[in-house]
C-alpha cells in the first residue's frame, strides 16, 4: 500500500497518466490500475493532489490507451495469437479475454474495465475482430468514465467522508483487488472444464 502511495507521489500527474495509459493500452497488464485510481482519489481527499485534474487525466489515459490497444489489434490481426510469450504478452491472458469476450460481446469493453488483465487485452481483441471503431469508441468512453472517473471519485469521496480513512485504505484496496480478480478466474475455470470434456 505504501508503495502505491509513494509511486503516485513520486511519479506525479505525468506518471499517473502514463501508468493508466499503459495498463489500458496492452503494455501494462501488471500495473495495479484499480488500486492506483482509488488511492490517488484518496490522496486528493487529503489535499495532496487535485481531484478534478486526476479524474480528467485518468479518463483521458483510459480512453486513449484502449484506442491504442484496438489499433494494435486491428493492424496485427491474427498474428497476435501466434506470438511467443514475453514480459508484456502471455497467450493465456489472451485466451482468458477471448472466453470473456465471446460470452459478453461488445459490452466486454465496459465490463473489462473492472477486471485486471482482461481490461488490457479486451480492446486488442476488439481490433483483431475488426469491431467497428465508432461502436468500440462508444463503449470505450462509457467504460473509461465508469472505471477511471468512478474509482478515482470513490477514493476521494470515501477519504473525505470516513474519519481516519487511512486506517482502512489497505483493506479496501485488498477488497477491490480480490473482487475484480474473481470474474476472470471463474471464466477461466469454466474454460478449462469445457476443454477437458
Amino acid at each position: 500500500m505504501l508503495d502505491i502511495i509513494s509511486l503516485i507521489t513520486t511519479a506525479g500527474y505525468i506518471g499517473f497518466f502514463s501508468i493508466i495509459f499503459a495498463e489500458s493500452g496492452f503494455f501494462g497488464f501488471f500495473f495495479p490500475g484499480d488500486s492506483l485510481l482509488f488511492t490517488a482519489g484518496f490522496l486528493a481527499s487529503q489535499q495532496t493532489l487535485n481531484i478534478g485534474l486526476l479524474m480528467g487525466l485518468a479518463f483521458g489515459a483510459a480512453v486513449l490507451g484502449d484506442s491504442v490497444g484496438y489499433a494494435i489489434g486491428y493492424m496485427a490481426g491474427p498474428k497476435i495469437f501466434r506470438r511467443e510469450d514475453s514480459f508484456f504478452f502471455h497467450k493465456d491472458h489472451l485466451v482468458k479475454t477471448k472466453v470473456f469476450y465471446e460470452k459478453h460481446g461488445p459490452k466486454t469493453i465496459v465490463l473489462a474495465r473492472f477486471i485486471p488483465i482482461i481490461r488490457t487485452f479486451a480492446p486488442l481483441l476488439a481490433g483483431v475482430g475488426k469491431m467497428r471503431y465508432h461502436t468500440f469508441l462508444a463503449y470505450n468512453i462509457i467504460g473509461g468514465a465508469l472505471w477511471a472517473i468512478g474509482l478515482t471519485w470513490l477514493g476521494w469521496w470515501l477519504g473525505g467522508t470516513i474519519p481516519n480513512m487511512d486506517r482502512y485504505i489497505v483493506f479496501i484496496v485488498i477488497g477491490i483487488i480480490v473482487l475484480t480478480s474473481l470474474p476472470p478466474l471463474n471464466e477461466y475455470r469454466k474454460y478449462r472444464i469445457q476443454r477437458r470434456k
